[in-house]
Order: C-alpha cells, then structure tokens, then sequence
C-alpha cells in the first residue's frame, strides 16, 4: 500500500535554527495518524511543510503522492484543513461558508450543492445552514470547520488541535463525527493534539521534540515501553523523597511539576514497600496503569503544556495560496 503522506530526512531551518531535523514518515490510507509534541517541537512546521505552507529546507515531502515542492497546487487539492483558531467567515451562513470553499476548489455547481446538503447533514447542521456563524457556539463553527475541509474530497484531513477550547461534551461530539470519516469518506486523519485522551483515538503516533521524532507506534506499543504500573508520589520535600527512592529501591524517579512517577514491573506489591521504608510523611500516592503522558514524560524528559495558535492566519494564507495566490 502506498503512503499518503511521506516524508524522507525532512529539514526546516530558520536561518541558524533547525525547527525540523531530518522527519521520516509514513501515513498510510484512512489511517487516523496523531502527531504530539510541546510548542516548538516542529510538528507545526512539519505540517506547515506538507499543507504547501512553508518551504522546506531539505529532504523529501509527498503528499497523495506528489511532491509538495514540484506541484503545491495539485497537493492543495487535495488536502483538507482543519485549524485551532476558528476561520470562518460569521458574518457569511454555514451554507454560505460552505459555497464559497466550493467556489475557491472549483467543485461544479450540481456536485457542490450536493456535497454541501451531505456534509451539513453530516455533522449536524442541516437546521442550521442558512443561520450566520457569529450566532454559532464554538462546537458548532468546529463541526462546519470539518465539513468545509472535506467539501473538495480530500485525500488527506490535517487537523490542527481540532478540539482545542472546547468543553468534554463538545469534544466528545467532534471526535464522534471524526470517527465516522474513515468509514463514510476514505480519508485520512492527520491531526495534532496535546490531549492524551484523544489520542488514544490514533492507529499510530509520533512523537516529536526538538525537531525530531523520538518514538512511533500505536497507542498500546508505545504506552509498553514504560512498561508495568506507574506509581506517582508528592512529599513535602520532593528532593528528599526522590534520593530516598534512588537509595532504597535503586529505581530513578522521573520528575515534573513537584510529582514523583516511578515505574515499577508490580505495582500493588512495591506500593506497601515504598510507604513502610520511606522515612518522611508523603503526601499522596498513587497507583496506575501507564498512560501517553508517561510515555512523553519518560522518552523527552518534560511533559506537553498548552501551546498558542496562529491558526487563523494560516487558514488565511492556505486560502489565499488555494485560490491561486503566491506562497
């Protein structure tokens, strides 16, 4: 099967700073690919690069087959955008939006008024096509966000924090919609996301810091290589509790925000352990299962905070370049 998107030694430079440092990639067909790391790992640039955005510096990027270099127009047509930040026009209705996009991607006027009809019953809003989007909630400028990158038939649907801001019950509705595309479009999810949870929801993941990908495999695969039960501890002198452990029990705690995480082949059994030989009150302690966090804590040393978007301005620019402008 032939990768949809592909990337060979891929390099971003910004003058003396490497943002992407050789990325190696393969994401195949109706695959539902996550891509995580904090603000500044290069995932934005990567994405950026394959979206005809940014130039690369170095190496190979194909997307639906095509280089991203030789032909960004054919790649343009053939991707889907999905941005933090709402793009829309409000002051245009859902329909409206909706038209506009299909206007820009040179859909024929029969096909877009039926694709248009499909995808708002789709996500929901077929009661509210001829509602202006400023009268919108935020879950619902989303849902008429992924039905306008679909409207051309994507091959690929680059989603950027597609749930970003918005509350669990919301996020749940998107991901309900997203899961459904697979079966319904045939096209391929390529999203970013700081929230574990929805990654969980990825075939496959990688994971990127400093420019490069430290690890790749699906959710299970990468949460084994922590391996066993995670025991995480908070004490009222962190440095102290953390040179006991070292001492007793020969294990080196991983440290982040005050927190303690220790992994540990069993942990109902060490737990007793570690509250009777630790020689300090501790102030919590906890036992669980391995989680992506722990796997990002354990492979970068740090975990993913909340990143600032700029996803308006680069809807604006894809927009623009879409409809012939330059890059």
């Amino acid at each position: 099967m032939n990768a949809v998107v592909e990337t060979r030694g891929l390099r971003k430079a910004y003058g003396k700073i490497e943002a992407v440092r050789g990325i190696d990639l393969e994401v195949q067909p109706g695959e539902i690919f996550g891509f995580l790391g904090p603000n500044g790992a290069g995932k934005t640039t990567t994405i950026s690069i394959l979206c005809t955005l940014v130039r690369k510096t170095g190496g190979e990027a194909r997307v639906a087959g095509i280089d991203v270099d030789a032909d960004p127009a054919a790649v343009r047509k053939r991707i889907g955008l999905v941005f933090q930040d709402p793009s829309l026009d409000a002051q245009l209705t859902a329909r409206e939006n909706l038209e506009l996009h299909g206007q820009i991607y040179g859909v024929p006027g029969r096909e877009r008024k039926q694709r248009i009809d499909e995808l708002l019953s789709f996500v929901g809003l077929a009661d509210r096509a001829g509602s202006l989007v400023q009268t919108f909630s935020g879950g619902m400028k989303r849902r008429l966000e992924i039905a306008r990158g679909l409207l051309h038939q994507p091959s690929v649907l680059f989603l950027d924090e597609p749930t970003l801001g918005l509350d669990p019950q919301t996020r749940k509705s998107i991901w309900d919609h997203l899961r459904q595309l697979r079966t319904r479009e045939g096209v391929t999810l390529f999203m970013t996301t700081h929230y574990m949870d929805e990654a969980e929801f990825c075939d496959r993941i990688a994971i990127i810091d400093q420019g490069q990908i430290v690890a790749l495999g699906s959710p299970n695969e990468l949460k084994a290589r922590v391996g066993g039960d995670v025991i995480t501890v908070t004490a009222s002198d962190t440095a102290a509790a953390a040179l006991e452990i070292r001492q007793r029990f020969a294990l080196e705690p991983l440290v982040d925000d005050g927190t303690l995480r220790i992994e540990v082949p069993d942990g109902a059994t060490f737990l007793p352990r570690l509250v009777r030989e630790i020689p300090m009150p501790l102030t919590t302690v906890t036992l669980r299962r391995p989680s992506l966090d722990d796997v990002f804590l354990k492979l970068t040393g740090h975990a993913i905070r909340d990143e600032a978007a700029a996803g308006t301005d680069q809807m604006r620019m894809f927009m623009r370049v879409a409809g012939g402008g330059r890059r």
